[in-house]
């Protein structure tokens, strides 16, 4: 769900907060009692107008106001705009059991009892073990019934060790379901927009598992 964002140089950025400066005041002037689509779109352009460089929350986006800042602490790309998405699937085969869309820039490890309660309400199973990456580190965020296994905190023997070496297979899951099912770009509007977005890509995904089960040569005839 992420947003292009379009650089300028401080000179343009200067003239075009001029400009809508020169914008708001007319609309003000020529229509003291604006209609409510108006009126709403004003209001979010008057704060943008105010806004400054370490106000938050921000307005990234005006036509998608619920859109968020995302620091994802890679050289190559460090922030993302939109919101983030969780997703869970299946150890072995990959199939996503768990996606929701989650405003307010959560910490990770706080999304993990919400995602376990979608598991459990969508498979009506109840999970025993869940792996997961350093982002969900934090036993008060760990739900008491379930052994959460962190990859990288500490060294794993046996079958949990092959297990949690599983856990990065969730990351071409989310690739594809970014590149080929939508997840990256987000057309419905609002916040529930975002998680009926996000529903979807996830159901695409699994429908696609299926079609290539049934049109692939292994499939019974």
């Amino acid at each position: 769900m992420p947003f292009p964002l379009i650089g300028c140089s401080p000179h343009q950025g200067a003239k075009i907060s001029t400009t809508l400066g020169r914008v708001i005041r007319e609309l003000k002037r020529k229509l003291p009692s604006p209609p409510a689509a108006i009126k709403d779109l004003l209001e979010r352009s008057q704060r943008i107008h105010q806004q400054k460089r370490q106000d938050s929350p921000k307005v990234y986006s005006v036509h998608a106001p619920e859109v968020e800042c995302i620091a994802k602490g890679k050289s190559h790309k460090r922030y993302e705009f939109g919101c983030k998405v969780v997703m869970v699937s299946t150890n072995k085969s990959n199939w996503i059991v768990g996606i929701d869309a989650v405003h307010g820039n959560p910490y990770d490890g706080a999304t993990l009892i919400p995602a376990l309660s979608q598991v459990e309400q969508l498979s009506e199973i109840h999970p025993k073990q869940v792996f997961v990456d350093k982002g969900f580190r934090g036993q008060v965020y760990h739900p008491d019934d379930v052994e959460v296994c962190v990859a990288g905190t500490r060294k794993f023997k046996g079958t949990q060790k092959k297990l949690i070496k599983r856990r990065s297979a969730i990351e071409p899951v989310i690739g594809h379901a970014k590149q080929d099912h939508c997840l990256k770009r987000n057309y419905l509007k609002g916040q529930q927009g975002d998680r009926i977005n996000a529903l979807l890509a996830g159901c695409g995904f699994n429908l696609r598992k299926l079609f290539r089960f049934f049109f692939s040569s292994e499939a019974p005839a």
